[in-house]
């Protein structure tokens, strides 16, 4: 037995409590179950996963997958290689595969065993969450499930100092409730040295091409650390009916969960560290039913993600070519035909216009108001619609093609403002709502409209069908917004 392991077996056999341990469950199933094989087999992962580099903050969480070690752990390791041996407690937020859960199940009993040792339960931090009625002390949640049980191993070798764990699984469907187990967490973990491990797997079953597509898109999301926003990404892309695709994260309850308690301790972006699929490990990956592996931190910076999509050059490009070639596909009687992009930023979340104008007068516009599609979905609906179902204008030509100017108007989340004294000339997009009427004014209106009450009066009749006026009434709603502008040149 070298020293190494001696030291580990010694640091982690320190029981908190009498009650019966929580038994391995998978082990020689998932990773080996021999001590000394499992130590050279975990050290050989971290050995071989690449540095993390300079992180933009300390890690505050990580989100690693949880499959057998053949396919999972050279993504897990890396994940691992980015923390520091330096926090006393572990909270271990993994899916629960075995038993229906509520809201969270915690393992207030004995220690975890391991092949490597046994691992402490953090008694303290267990009393805290069990008084808030989500937290069930829930051992059969437990008993057989190895979302928790392999990420043991590496952070017994990692973290050689010791550390207490905090053992939940979840897999609740209900958004409020994990963003709730999250937020308590984060107030039990104040001023604790303490690290959140996001316990899950990605898309279940699609090849590995649809997979890739998907997964990178779901973590383009997830590094903005918006809980909403990241579950509304993966609800546009399930809904997408992708081959094979059954499921986006495994683990999303805990996720959401881990989201919020990452933000509630600091945290404020996603850097992502490593992605793989199954169909991508040799010898024994099937490219044709794959699940996906990623390694992420979540850091405090100070300086939170941007809430625009990061569009470049290129992106505003391939957008405008896009809506472009959805109207000279539709001239000939061809309406568009979504598919997921190889660029993961087109496939983000986005509600979208596009404006067609020919010898700069307007030849129609229509879009989305609300996220609702991919990007690129956004903008082909978006040109496709101006194009030929403005019912303002009679339908595209294929003569009018050389003449037509393409702008395409990304919208950000709207929000309601008290009054029309809210409402910002130039700056704001306006959403008046009356009933079961509304319009909408993208800010490009202001160009010719620049007098504030000539646009809103505008906006009520031409738009929304209402009297001129109805933008000084208290019934009417006023919702504001901006955009982002991609244009042809001249």
């Amino acid at each position: 037995m070298t020293n190494a392991l001696l030291c580990a077996l010694l640091l982690f056999a320190l029981p908190s409590a009498s009650a019966a341990p929580r038994k391995c469950a998978v082990a020689d199933g998932f990773y080996p179950g021999d001590p000394m094989l499992l130590a050279k087999s975990v050290d050989g992962y971290l050995a071989k996963a690449p540095a993390p580099g300079k992180l933009p903050g300390p890690v505050v969480a990580l989100l690693v997958p949880h499959a057998g070690y053949a396919y999972s752990a050279p993504v897990a390791a890396t994940g691992y290689r980015a923390v520091a041996d330096a926090y006393d407690t572990v909270v271990v937020l993994g899916a629960a595969h075995t038993v229906r859960v509520p809201g969270a199940a915690l393992y207030a009993g004995g220690p975890f065993e391991t092949p490597l040792g046994t691992v402490p339960v953090d008694d303290e931090v267990n009393r805290l969450l069990l008084k808030d009625p989500l937290f069930k002390d829930m051992p059969e949640a437990h008993a057989r499930e190895h979302s928790i049980e392999v990420q043991l191993p590496f952070l017994v070798r990692r973290l050689q100092k010791g550390f207490k764990l905090v053992p939940i699984v979840m897999n609740t469907e209900d958004p409020e409730v994990a963003l709730r187990v999250g937020r308590a967490l984060g107030r039990a973990l104040k001023g604790r040295k303490a690290l959140i491990v996001v316990s899950s797997d990605l898309s279940h079953y699609p090849p590995a091409g649809i997979a890739s597509r998907v997964d990178r898109s779901t973590l383009l999301a997830l590094e903005r650390m918006d809980p909403d926003y990241f579950r509304l990404a993966n609800r546009i892309l399930m809904s997408r009916g992708e081959k094979g695709l059954d499921t986006v994260y495994c683990g999303e309850a805990g996720l959401l969960a881990g989201l919020a308690a990452a933000r509630a301790l600091g945290a404020d972006r996603g850097t992502l560290l490593r992605y793989a699929n199954s169909g991508e490990t040799p010898g024994i990956g099937d490219k044709d039913r794959t699940v996906g592996y990623a390694a992420m931190a979540f850091v405090r910076t100070g300086k939170p993600s941007p809430s625009d999509i990061p569009l470049t050059p290129k992106d505003k490009s391939a957008l405008l070519a896009l809506a472009r070639r959805v109207v000279s596909e539709g001239v000939e009687g061809r309406k568009p035909a979504p598919s997921l992009s190889e660029d993961p930023v087109l496939n983000q979340p986005a509600a979208a216009f596009v404006t067609l104008t020919e010898g700069g007068a307007l030849r129609g516009c229509i879009g989305t108001v609300e996220a609702r599609m991919p990007l690129q979905d956004a903008v082909a609906y978006g040109a496709y619609s101006a194009a030929f179902e403005d019912h303002r204008f009679p339908p595209v030509t294929k003569e009018e093609l050389p003449k037509l100017r393409f702008e395409v108007s990304l919208l950000s989340p709207s929000r309601k403002v008290p009054s029309h004294a809210s409402v910002v000339p130039k700056k704001h997009g306006v959403i008046l709502s009356q009933g079961r009427r509304s319009g909408l004014f993208l800010p490009q209106v202001w160009e010719g409209i620049p007098d504030k009450a000539e646009f809103l009066g505008e906006l009520c009749a031409q738009k929304a069908g209402l009297p001129r006026d109805c933008w000084k009434d208290p019934q009417t709603e006023l919702r504001v917004f901006t955009v982002g502008v991609i244009e042809e040149a001249e």
